[in-house]
């Protein structure tokens, strides 16, 4: 299955907001034509009424491809209107948190080829990373086509078995928001040093890209890398003796949100 399969038989996407319509952009820049999706939106955006695709149209009859981008709680009233479309050749993508494969094949049938992907909100960016796990009838040519679709967005991995996607939506798909909060953290911890507002977030903001890209480029790990920057008896020694504190500090506290987080999607999939 290759994008030319998608400009020939189209693309569905149920649910174009903010990572729909980033999805959207990179496939449109990778040479999936306008003219083969067809978008199911009951509030398209401005942006997307001017991409030349088709919205809340007729469905093609055998799409290559529909990408399932509602929120959770919104799956089960928008989902049936695919249902003729399952146990056929049309592969589905899901990037729903917490929706478990059984749960599409029980709407679509067993016979349905799945895919469950958990995107990223720096995907808006480019820069986002989407976690895959298929059923069991998924063919090697439709991983392959999923991870080209996802890779518009940043990078893509494939998990061992889908009971990891409770991590995963733990980690990366809720973790951008715990980076944000740091930034927020760390900029009202520099006002509170003396620093003026937009000039505390400049650093912050600044400080917390740079590190991640240093940490994802540098041969080094993490640890290596904090290690290089804390002189011992020095400033960074000073913060990291109250951070990495393991009652109070972010061992503690991360690992306690990442577990809430798990926990939660793992009550989405019930």
């Amino acid at each position: 299955m290759t994008l030319s399969n998608i400009n020939e038989n189209g693309l569905v996407l149920l649910g174009c907001g903010k990572m729909g319509s980033a999805m959207l952009q990179g496939w449109l820049a990778q040479g999936v034509r306008p003219s083969a999706v067809t978008i199911l939106d009951p509030y398209p955006s401005d942006w997307l009424k001017t991409q030349g695709v088709s919205i809340n149209t007729d469905l093609p009859a055998a799409p290559a491809v529909c990408i399932l981008a509602v929120k959770p709680q919104m799956m089960g009233k928008a989902l049936p209107r695919l249902q003729a479309l399952g146990n056929g050749n049309t592969l589905f993508i899901s990037i729903a948190a917490g929706t478990s494969i059984a749960s599409f094949e029980d709407v679509l049938g067993a016979d349905t080829p799945i895919i469950r992907a958990m995107p990223n909100t720096p995907a808006a960016v480019g820069r986002g990373i989407t976690a895959l796990i298929g059923n069991d009838i998924i063919s090697a040519d439709q991983m392959n086509m999923a991870e080209t679709l996802l890779a518009a967005v940043g990078q893509t991995l494939r998990l061992d078995n889908e009971g990891q996607m409770d991590a995963v939506t733990a980690v990366s798909g809720s973790g951008p928001a715990y980076v944000f909060h740091l930034i927020e953290t760390m900029a009202a911890a520099g006002v509170a040093e003396g620093l003026p507002a937009d000039m505390a977030m400049r650093l912050a903001k600044a400080t917390v890209a740079g590190a991640g890209e240093l940490a994802e480029k540098a041969d080094e790990d993490p640890a290596q890398l904090r290690i290089n920057v804390t002189s011992p008896g020095g400033t960074t020694a000073a913060a990291l003796a109250v951070l990495m504190d393991t009652e109070t500090g972010f061992p503690k506290v991360v690992s306690a949100g990442v577990k809430a987080a798990a926990d939660r999607s793992k009550e989405l999939g019930k």
